[in-house]
C-alpha cells in the first residue's frame, strides 16, 4: 500500500495536470466578441485556485511528516519530548539595544496546575505582539494533565520541560520543604534556558497561578527603559503586597512607586542580573534569598499602586499561606493605562527622593487611634510614625497591612515608608525622618 505522503504527492501532481489541461483548452478556444476579457479573468481565477490548493496539499504533507515520527515512536513505546523553542535569530543579542525593539519573553513557571490555562488565556488575550512578547512555559513535575493543557496551545506558546525530576537531598529538618528546593532548582534551570540558551536580553517571569491585567504588557514595555537607565533599580514588579481593594486608590492606576522589598509575582529582570545571581543561586527559598542585603545591595524595584497581577492559586507548596487573609483580596487593575505615553522619569532615584520624601514628611502626623476613628479628615494625606520593629508590626496589624519584614524591609516599603489608603485617604507609615537604614534583625 502506498504511504500517505506518496498519495498526497500523486494527488497534487494530478491536480496540477488537470488544471494545466483545462488552461490549455481555454486558451485554444476561439474567442467571440467580448469573451476575451471573461476568459482572461477565468484563467486568472483558476490559476489562483490551483496555487491555493497546492499550498494546502503541501501543508498536509508537512503535517504527515511531522506526525509520522510521533506515531512511529508511540508504536515502539518511545516517549516523545517536544523540541524546545528555537533561540532568537541573533546568536548573541548585544547588551546595548533599542528598548523599543527589544524582545521581552514571558517565562511562565508551571508544575502540576492544569489551571495554567487561566494564566495563558489572559496572557494571549492581552499580548499586543507575539514577536515582541513570546511566551515560554517551563514545566517541572512531569504532570501529564498540565502538559496536555500547555500542548493544546500549539505554536502560540513554547513548551520546555525541566529534565531533572528527582528528589533533592535535604537536611532532616527540611524534609517538609522539599517543594521549595525543587522550585529553586526549576527557576535556576528555566532562567538559564532563557538567558543562556535562548540569549534573551531581559525576561518577565510569572507563575502559573497568576492572572494578568489588560495593561500588563504596556506596563513592562514602558518600565523596561527605566530599568536599563537606572542602575539603582534591579527589577520591575507587577505586584503590590498591600494591594487590597480598600487599600489602593483605583483612581490613580497610573501611579508607580520605588520599593526596597522584592515583590516577585510577575517581575522583569535583565540578563546582567542573572549573570550576577546564577553563580550563587540558592538551593531553596529563592524569593526570600533575593530579599537579603547581600543580593539586594541597596537596589530597588518599581511596583504599581494597583497590581497588574493577581493570584488564584491557593493550592501550592506554601499551603495557602497568606492567601485567605491577603492574597485573594488583591485588586487587579481593570483600566488600561497607556504607560508608554507617560513620563516615568520621576521614578529615577534622585528625582524620586526629591519629590517623594518631602511629600511624606510634610504630611501631618496622626495617631493610630485617630486613623481608626476616622478623625481629622480635613488633613488629607497623613503620616503615622513608628519607632521600631514592634511598633511597626502593631500599626500594620491594626490597619490591615502585611506586617512581616524580610531582612528588616517591610513589604512595599521604600526607605522604611509604606504608602497605602486607609478609609479613603492616603497614609504613610514611616520611620523618623533621620532614618539611617534597615536593621536585618527585624525579621
Amino acid at each position: 500500500m502506498l504511504k500517505k505522503s506518496s498519495l498526497v504527492l500523486w494527488g497534487a501532481a494530478l491536480f496540477i495536470a488537470w488544471n494545466g489541461l483545462l488552461l490549455l483548452f481555454l486558451w485554444s478556444r476561439p474567442a467571440s466578441p467580448g469573451e476575451g476579457d471573461r476568459l482572461t479573468a477565468e484563467v486568472i481565477r483558476l490559476a489562483q485556485d490551483a496555487e491555493t490548493e497546492l499550498e494546502r496539499q503541501k501543508e498536509l504533507l508537512r503535517q504527515i511528516h511531522r506526525y509520522s515520527g510521533l506515531w512511529g515512536g508511540r508504536r515502539r513505546g518511545v516517549q516523545i519530548t517536544p523540541k524546545p523553542p528555537p533561540p532568537p535569530p541573533s546568536p548573541a543579542p548585544p547588551r546595548l539595544t533599542d528598548p523599543a525593539s527589544t524582545v521581552l519573553p514571558v517565562l511562565v513557571m508551571a508544575c502540576d496546575r492544569s489551571t495554567v490555562r487561566r494564566c495563558l488565556d489572559k496572557l494571549l488575550r492581552y499580548r499586543p505582539s507575539a514577536q515582541r512578547f513570546p511566551i515560554i512555559v517551563s514545566q517541572d513535575c512531569g504532570h501529564a494533565e498540565t502538559a496536555r493543557v500547555i500542548a493544546s496551545y500549539g505554536d502560540a506558546v513554547a513548551h520546555i520541560r525541566q529534565p531533572d525530576l528527582s528528589d533533592i537531598p535535604v537536611p532532616a529538618e527540611h524534609r517538609k520543604f522539599q517543594g521549595y528546593y525543587k522550585i529553586a532548582r526549576h527557576y535556576r534551570w528555566a532562567l538559564g534556558q532563557v538567558f543562556r540558551t535562548f540569549r534573551y536580553r531581559a525576561a518577565i517571569v510569572v507563575e502559573d497561578d497568576l492572572e494578568v491585567a489588560p495593561d500588563f504588557f504596556e506596563y513592562f514595555q514602558a518600565a523596561f527603559p527605566l530599568l536599563l537607565a537606572d542602575r539603582s533599580l534591579w527589577c520591575v514588579s507587577a505586584w503590590n503586597d498591600n494591594g487590597k481593594e480598600q487599600m489602593v486608590d483605583v483612581g490613580q492606576a497610573e501611579l508607580l512607586y520605588r520599593t526596597d522589598f522584592f515583590p516577585g509575582l510577575g517581575w522583569l529582570l535583565l540578563a546582567e542580573l542573572w549573570d550576577e545571581l546564577e553563580p550563587k543561586w540558592p538551593r531553596a527559598f529563592w524569593d526570600d534569598w533575593m530579599r537579603q542585603p547581600e543580593q539586594r545591595r541597596d537596589r530597588s524595584c518599581v511596583r504599581p499602586e494597583v497590581s497588574r497581577t493577581m493570584t488564584f492559586g491557593r493550592k501550592g507548596v506554601s499551603h495557602g499561606q497568606f492567601f485567605d487573609q491577603y492574597l485573594k483580596f488583591i485588586k487587579l487593575n481593570d483600566r488600561f493605562v497607556p504607560f508608554t505615553q507617560l513620563d516615568l522619569s520621576y521614578l529615577k532615584k534622585e528625582e524620586y527622593e526629591r519629590s517623594f520624601l518631602p511629600k511624606v514628611y510634610a504630611a501631618p502626623e496622626v495617631r493610630v487611634e485617630e486613623l481608626q476613628g476616622n478623625r481629622r479628615r480635613e488633613l488629607g494625606a497623613v503620616r503615622l510614625q513608628y519607632s521600631g520593629r514592634d511598633s511597626f508590626k502593631a500599626f500594620a496589624k491594626a490597619l490591615g497591612l502585611m506586617d512581616d519584614l524580610k531582612s528588616g524591609v517591610p513589604r512595599a516599603g521604600y526607605r522604611g515608608i509604606v504608602s497605602f489608603v486607609y478609609r479613603g485617604r492616603r497614609v504613610y507609615l514611616a520611620p523618623p525622618s533621620d532614618w539611617t537604614g534597615y536593621d536585618p534583625s527585624w525579621s
